[in-house]
């Protein structure tokens, strides 16, 4: 019985994996920001909590889809180089000290793409199969 359980927690680790290496992220921002393009730094300057605005000026409110979404780890692992759980960890000092708060956590890509669209300092990250036209893409994470 344990064997067949290593094998299941392994097969689902690979397929986990397999799925991190090939998702096509994408970040967005309001169709509205001034904002047109980011590169990878500038993202996970924000993501880390280390800027709280957009290269061009304005501030920047990020959105996080939750721990359990392979969309993230594919995001923080291409994006920071990092993984979730240290990202997580940076986090948790940061707010600790009283230096910033955690980017605001949706439940799924519709709800991040929701508040992206409706928020003009926002940015977030979803699927590119999910961008539309209620978002500006200024990043392709492939």
């Amino acid at each position: 019985m344990l064997q067949v359980a290593k094998k299941v927690g392994a097969a689902v680790a690979t397929a986990m994996l397999t799925f991190v290496a090939q998702a096509q992220v994408v970040v967005i921002v309001n169709p509205s920001s001034s904002t047109s393009t980011l590169n990878a730094d500038q993202v996970a300057n924000i993501y880390l909590g280390k800027s709280n605005s957009m290269p061009g000026g304005g501030s920047a409110v990020p959105a996080n889809l939750p721990e359990t979404s392979p969309t993230r780890d594919a995001f923080f692992s291409k994006v920071t180089g990092k993984q979730s759980a240290q990202v997580k960890a940076i986090w948790s000092r940061l707010v600790f000290s009283g230096k910033a708060a955690p980017p605001k956590e949706f439940a799924s890509t519709a709800e991040v793409k929701k508040f992206v669209s409706s928020t003009p300092d926002a940015i977030g990250y979803i699927e590119k199969s999910a961008a539309d036209s209620s978002v500006k893409v200024v990043l392709s994470v492939d």
